[in-house]
């Protein structure tokens, strides 16, 4: 078997594959189902808006709780609760929608659930991966999870539009709870060597050491301080670029930069199995350095040709920052505390996107677009580049194996795994 393929050999690594594809899809098909049966049932773009963000706030609200489950309780266990109960908030909203009996303060209360319990599952989610491969291949298992994740993006996004254009949002958001409780079956059969600590303090003192965690190795929380605002300026570009699409290249233009954003994500990830630099954060971080351009393409010349190619080079990069990042997490920071650590990074991406999305109207309204995208563009390269010449970012070294001294855990190692010292 090509050696890029190798993680595929490990029966572990296949379920967490299958059940992540698997919840992607349905996840993909969720938004565009949810949205469209709000706007049916109320036509009021302000109360889809409290629909979504309900479920955005309780994502963000339980993120570092589920970075504790997941170093407490075998991880697997914890995806299949959250799946199975995921399935079930689904299948209720589904159910009321396709009855006819759905509510706004139902949705809000039903949406806010679902997010919460999203949150539960996503650190546990990403901390897999190394208890499923050896360590010398988690770099490939990460850009297979990434090349699987986006090509369900694009199928699940497909789907959804073709399911609620034909048949209605109340089957794609059945489509969906469907996806949940298949991928809990499959994360069912998942055994993997345990390396979670165990109950042995509070949540408080879990909390803590995930914090000692993040905040002792300056390579983590610098890369995540720069993330906070790129991510920003994401979020202001999601505002902010369907406003100059009107005006300039059109809505099925814009549609296209994003499809060729979605393709550079898909070629990233392929890219990302056999990329060997022994400096990968240092690599990941010029990488970001791309998305200023976009910006700037989007604010001074938003011209379809510039964009679609832009948008697929940040797409590349993406997922060339992502791959690292990932194996780079798993590498370095001890099995029984990465989820915590994961949690804390989430919660930094998470709230950084929507601050943008809030600030980039009102700035703009005072300054301008095009001086707003170059402003966000200016502040996107500099943490780039910032990150990538701090020290530790700069020196930290790919590691091919398990090492002494280093945090990568192989199979065998991983059966012995106990909680060291914080």
């Amino acid at each position: 078997m090509n050696a890029a393929l190798a993680p595929l050999r490990h029966s572990a690594y296949r379920r967490l594959l299958a059940g992540r594809t698997i919840t992607t899809v349905g996840n993909a098909v969720a938004p565009i189902a949810l949205a469209f049966a709000v706007l049916d049932l109320t036509g009021s773009v302000s109360l889809l808006g409290l629909v979504v963000g309900a479920r955005s706030l309780a994502n963000v609200a339980f993120l570092l709780l589920g970075g504790v489950l997941a170093d407490r309780l075998p991880r697997p266990l914890v995806l299949v609760g959250s799946n199975v109960l995921s399935g079930l908030t689904q299948a209720v909203v589904a159910t009321l929608v396709l009855t006819h009996t759905a509510h706004v303060p139902v949705l809000v209360v039903l949406s806010a659930l679902n997010g919460a319990l999203s949150a539960l599952s996503l650190p546990a989610t990403a901390a897999l991966t190394p208890q499923t491969v050896p360590a010398d291949i988690r770099q490939q298992a990460n850009a297979v999870i990434r090349i699987g994740a986006n090509s369900a993006l694009i199928l699940g996004s497909a789907a959804g539009g073709a399911l609620v254009a034909v048949v209605g949002p109340g089957w794609g958001l059945a489509v969906d709870a469907a996806s949940f409780v298949l991928s809990g079956a499959v994360f069912a059969g998942l055994r993997v060597p345990r390396v979670t600590s165990g109950p042995d303090g509070t949540i408080l003192n879990d909390l803590r050491e995930g914090w000692g965690e993040f905040t002792a190795r300056t390579w983590v929380w610098t890369v995540v301080a720069a993330f906070a605002v790129i991510n920003a300026t994401i979020g202001a570009m999601q505002v902010l670029g369907p406003a100059v699409a009107d005006e300039t290249i059109g809505r099925g233009g814009w549609g296209l930069v994003l499809a060729a954003e979605t393709t550079g994500f898909v070629v990233g990830s392929f890219l990302a199995l056999r990329s060997r630099s022994r400096r990968p954060l240092l690599a990941a971080m010029l990488w970001m350095t791309l998305e200023p351009f976009f910006l700037v393409g989007l604010g001074v010349a938003p011209y379809l040709p510039l964009l679609v190619g832009l948008g697929f080079l940040v797409g590349i990069g993406v997922e060339q920052f992502s791959v690292a990042w990932e194996t780079a997490m798993q590498q370095h920071i001890p099995a029984d505390r990465l989820a915590r650590v994961i949690s804390y990074d989430m919660l930094g991406s998470f709230l950084a996107i929507p601050l943008g999305e809030v600030v980039a109207g009102p700035v703009a309204g005072g300054i301008g677009t095009s001086a707003t995208l170059i402003g966000a563009a200016v502040l996107a390269l500099a943490a780039a580049l910032v990150a990538a010449f701090v020290p530790s970012v700069r020196r930290l070294r790919r590691v091919d194996a398990a090492e002494p001294g280093s945090a990568a855990v192989s199979d065998e190692a991983a059966k012995t795994a106990a909680p060291g010292p914080a």
